[in-house]
């Protein structure tokens, strides 16, 4: 097995592919990108920059990656592999073909750069410092929750709280907002299709509050059942929690719509858009969601870090679910007075570093053409599921027609585990077991199962050698 010298990918500077040494690239990978002139950018010399001299030269901060002032007039996955370092890296003497972006998706160099830009340059804490890079690493965090705002269609970067991801998010809705506003008789309505962190957040404050937890089931497709949502709704249900995109059946249930109706009975709405954001664009104004979380890490972001959008009017009734620093104007032992929000719900020194890596993904991301991204997606899917059904014994789970780029199969004989461990040996890397979905998969009478979930830059290519894997796999017995 070929491992990678990650220090070198942080430190290697703005080499256009990141490949390490003896590292054979991946199917579908293309050349360095060149400037203007043709010439290769930032070849890698394998050592770290030098640190920036004091005179003249500062931490770069919040300047974008590069793509956000020169738009992609399109889109191919190649545009997008060659900025994916990890890509170009084997596993077991094969090229890594990554197909559990479900789970996390890879990182762009120019996240890896930011990160290590900051660290490197800029690392300091935020909000008030009296020094230089204390106001630099303020505005690049505040930066961040300006572009966190306009990635999702907030109307102010106020209505932002970050947080480590979309469980944290949903915890802290839970806790901070469930506690005040559920109460013995109300009704929390979850489908069937979520994951974990959007069902077990609501079972433990309905059980401090005396509420109940409402499943909502599914019908055969993995759609979400839309007469049984109806019908379960009343003017006891406080809140409704739901995936705009499922991560194991890939369900993209009408969130719209589904919202509309809760807010007839005065309902909140809770969107878990952890697998959407990297797949289509967002518009939380357009869904009047009144809460919506994300995890960065599905974003092409680091891990750590992810986002709270809550309404104004209802994050300003939210009181704080975790005390200390940051979160406060003034303490002493007679009275303490506490900041306004988002700050009020951002206890203690938040992952500085990892907002600037957000601030740089959402920069990568949305210099692509986001319609031609979700339209290569759908056609990578439709290809797959054809190519998937050549194989002999391989059942798809789920088959609602709104879905994104999620493959969750069993095959007859063989253990999921089995079938994760075969491909591991191909290079192929696929998530296996209950995908924190359980009730998702027993609506199958499914306890596990393989899933394969495509991102941006998969290609047909690495669709092909799934394939060519798993039919050797069923050849084998």
């Amino acid at each position: 097995m070929t491992t990678p010298d990650l220090l070198g990918l942080a430190l290697a500077g703005p080499d256009a592919t990141g490949v390490p040494t003896g590292a054979a690239p991946a199917t579908g990978a293309t050349a360095p990108p060149t400037t203007a002139a043709g010439a290769t950018t930032g070849a890698t010399t394998g050592a770290p920059a030098p640190a920036p001299e004091s005179a003249g030269h500062t931490w770069p901060g919040t300047a974008p990656t590069g793509r956000q002032s020169s738009r992609q007039p399109s889109f191919t996955p190649e545009l997008a592999r060659r900025d994916i370092p990890i890509l170009h890296r084997t596993v077991n003497g094969k090229p890594l073909v990554w197909l559990d972006n479900g789970a996390t998706t890879q990182k762009p160099r120019q996240v890896i750069e930011a990160v290590s830009g900051f660290y490197g340059a800029g690392n300091s804490n935020i909000h008030r410092g009296a020094h230089t890079m204390a106001r630099e690493a303020t505005e690049a965090y505040e930066a961040g929750r300006a572009a966190v705002a306009r990635f999702l269609g907030a109307g102010s970067p106020d209505e932002i709280v970050f947080a480590r991801g979309t469980t944290e998010a949903i915890n802290l809705v839970a806790q901070s907002w469930g506690r005040a506003n559920l109460g013995p008789g109300d009704d929390i309505l979850v489908p069937v299709l979520e994951h974990h962190s959007n069902i077990v957040p609501w079972q433990m404050v309905a059980k401090e509050t005396r509420a109940r937890v409402v499943p909502v089931p599914l019908r055969p497709d993995g759609q979400i059942d839309l007469d049984a949502y109806a019908d379960r709704l009343s003017m006891r249900t406080r809140l409704v929690a739901l995936s705009q995109a499922s991560n194991v059946l890939g369900t993209v249930p009408p969130v719209k719509e589904m919202t509309a109706l809760a807010h007839r009975y005065r309902a909140k709405v809770l969107v878990d858009g952890a697998q959407a954001v990297a797949h289509f664009p967002v518009d939380v104004a357009d869904l009047d969601a009144d809460f919506y979380v994300f995890s960065g890490h599905k974003l092409f972001a680091p891990t750590g870090i992810g986002a709270l959008y809550a309404k104004p009017e209802i994050l300003r009734t939210m009181a704080p679910w975790q005390g200390g620093g940051n979160m406060i104007e003034s303490v002493s032992f007679d009275r303490t007075s506490y900041a306004p929000v988002p700050h009020l719900l951002e206890a203690g020194t938040g992952h500085i570093a990892g907002v600037v890596g957000l601030l740089a993904a959402i920069d990568w991301l949305t210099g692509f053409d986001r319609p031609a991204v979700a339209a290569y997606e759908t056609e990578l899917l439709a290809y797959a599921q054809q190519a998937l059904a050549a194989v002999p014994g391989l059942d798809l789970i789920g088959s609602a027609a709104d879905r994104i780029a999620v493959l969750t199969f069993t095959m007859a004989g063989h253990d999921p585990g089995r079938i994760a461990e075969w491909l591991d040996r191909d290079g192929i890397a696929v998530r296996a077991g209950h995908h924190c979905a359980q009730p998702a998969l027993a609506h199958y009478g499914l306890e596990s199962a393989a899933r394969a979930s495509l991102a941006l830059y998969n290609t047909p290519e690495e669709v092909d050698q799934l394939v060519a894997s798993l039919q050797r796999l069923q050849q084998s017995d």
